[in-house]
């Protein structure tokens, strides 16, 4: 659906641009827009690769474990009855700990390596669980303490200070995750008792 949508939007676009006179317009920023693209794209994957490594070697090392440790209270309240030793729980803490770090693009995989390990929790069923729609807000939320990601792309703009949006962040982040875990409580009882 949503191709649909942005495929519609951009030939209203250049319909409206061809009809205003404004064809070369929309063809250089086709071309600046493109070249551009391609630029973020080289820029964030040197971030990605070295973030993904190291929480590659992370896992490795046994630091999930540890960070399994030190999350297990928070790991009881948001997802109970889930083994805090098991391999859901070490992918939900990489993944939250990518997330703190601003690292949306490293945390993906370990994100989906969580949700792998939901859905064998899970009953049979194309139903998602109660534990994977925590994780989905967790994941989407993602509380952020260091906005690297956001701050590598203001750095590219040539932003003099990227990090100045740390407290903003955080508290942005911080009451997205607290209105999600509400909603997502709230409704899981609604469902439950309904």
């Amino acid at each position: 659906m949503m191709n649909y949508i942005w495929a519609g939007m951009m030939l209203i676009s250049v319909i409206f641009a061809i009809v205003n006179g404004r064809g070369r317009e929309v063809t250089d920023a086709l071309f600046s827009g493109s070249q551009s693209a391609v630029s973020l794209c080289i820029t964030l994957l040197a971030s990605m690769c070295l973030w993904g490594g190291l929480m590659k070697i992370a896992d490795r090392a046994g630091l999930t474990r540890a960070l399994a440790k030190i999350f297990r209270p928070l790991l009881r309240l948001l997802f109970p009855g889930l083994n805090p030793d098991g391999p859901a729980a070490r992918a939900v803490c990489m993944n939250v700990a990518a997330n703190m770090l601003g690292l949306g693009n490293a945390a993906t995989p370990l994100g989906l390596e969580a949700m792998r390990e939901f859905k064998k929790l899970s009953p049979p069923g194309d139903t998602a669980a109660n534990h994977m729609i925590t994780f989905v807000v967790l994941n989407t939320a993602s509380l952020q303490i260091l906005p690297t990601t956001v701050a590598a792309l203001r750095q590219n703009a040539g932003s003099a200070n990227p990090m100045e949006i740390m407290p903003a962040v955080l508290l942005s982040s911080l009451g997205a995750l607290t209105v999600g875990m509400i909603l997502a409580r709230t409704l899981n009882k609604l469902t439950v008792n309904s």
